[in-house]
Formats: C-alpha cells, sequence, structure tokens
C-alpha cells in the first residue's frame, strides 16, 4: 500500500493523465497499448484514472511507445514553461541525404533543443539543381515554406510554383513534393512541418 504522503507528493506530476494524452494523440486504445507494452487494458485503466501508481519498469514500458523519456512525466507542468533558445553557431548543416552526389538542399534545425515540439522549424539553403534530379518526397502532416532569399521552385504533386523572396506557401506534405532554387542568387527559407 502507497502512503498518503506518496500520494500526495505525485499529484502534481498527473502521471496518469500524461499517458492517457500521449495515447489519444496516437488515436490508441488501452487494448492496443497493452499489446504494445505487455501490461493488461485494465492495470493502464487504472493508472490513467490515477487509481493505481505504476513503478518505475512499467511506466519504462509506456514511455518506450511513446518515445518520451522518463522525465516526461516527471515534470511538473505547472512549474514548466516551453523555452528553447537555439544559438546560430550551436546549428549544424546536414544535407537534404547523407551520400548522394547532388542534394536540392541542406538544412539546418531551428528547434533542436525543444522537447515535446508540436511541430518543426528548419532553415534550408536550396541548391540549383536540374527538376528531373529533385527527388520528391512525402511526410505526414502540412508544411509551411517562407522565402528568405531567392527564388524557390517547388513541385506539390503535379503543380508548379515559384515562390520569390518573402513568399510564402503552406501545403499538405503527405502529397509528393519537391524544392530547387530556380536562380543564379542564393536561396534560403524558413521551413515549418508539422
Amino acid at each position: 500500500m502507497v502512503s498518503e504522503t506518496v500520494v500526495e507528493g505525485l499529484k502534481p506530476y498527473s502521471i496518469g493523465e500524461k499517458i492517457r494524452t500521449l495515447r489519444l494523440k496516437k488515436s490508441m486504445g488501452l487494448v492496443e497499448l497493452g499489446n504494445h507494452t505487455g501490461l493488461s487494458a485494465a492495470l493502464l485503466s487504472k493508472i490513467e484514472r490515477g487509481k493505481l501508481i505504476p513503478t518505475l519498469p512499467t511506466l519504462m514500458r509506456i514511455a518506450l511507445v511513446f518515445a518520451v523519456g522518463l522525465e516526461f512525466f516527471f515534470t511538473d507542468d505547472r512549474r514548466r514553461h516551453v523555452l528553447a533558445i537555439v544559438r546560430k553557431d550551436e546549428r549544424k548543416r546536414f544535407p537534404e541525404r547523407p551520400g548522394v552526389p547532388e542534394v536540392s538542399y541542406f538544412f539546418e534545425s531551428l528547434d533542436f533543443k525543444a522537447q515535446e515540439r508540436k511541430l518543426s522549424a528548419y532553415y534550408a539553403d536550396f541548391e540549383p539543381i536540374a527538376l528531373e534530379k529533385a527527388r520528391p518526397h512525402q511526410h505526414p502532416g502540412i508544411e509551411f515554406i517562407y522565402v528568405v532569399e531567392g527564388k524557390l521552385g517547388i513541385r506539390v504533386g503535379s503543380d508548379e510554383h515559384e515562390l520569390d523572396e518573402h513568399d510564402s506557401i503552406y501545403f499538405d506534405s503527405s502529397v509528393p513534393h519537391t524544392y530547387r532554387r530556380t536562380s543564379k542568387k542564393p536561396c534560403k527559407a524558413v521551413v515549418v512541418t508539422s
């Protein structure tokens, strides 16, 4: 039996509510979470409702399913501030695809220090490659691009667009898309995905 002091001490962390929120974000039922963790749906239900305090190994099994660390469950939401600063000299530059001779762009993560991100932001430097060499890619969610400098050609599905400096585009990123620089001048943009 867990003492009242321990129960009261853990209340601010809302561990059960956090598990439920993670599960619902993934549109996952208790039975499905049970299949992934090896825990019963009844046990998981008790944990989510605050009727049972999970052991660390149990919590670790749940954390692994949702790709979060144990610290996620032990952050007091009342004291947590969502804030992360990334200095320019801390960013790392990566090619669109490593080990490929021609790439459409290089990118730097603008928010890699932020935990529990709701979106991902990048600074991109686009290369002048032929349209037929640009590799289409797709991912779930949406994408927003703001051109900081130069001209950017973008193909979304079968539609071609050219964005000038300070233009922006918002589109469904589950549709195959490619980008390329369309002028001699450098082309740089801020890319946000969700």
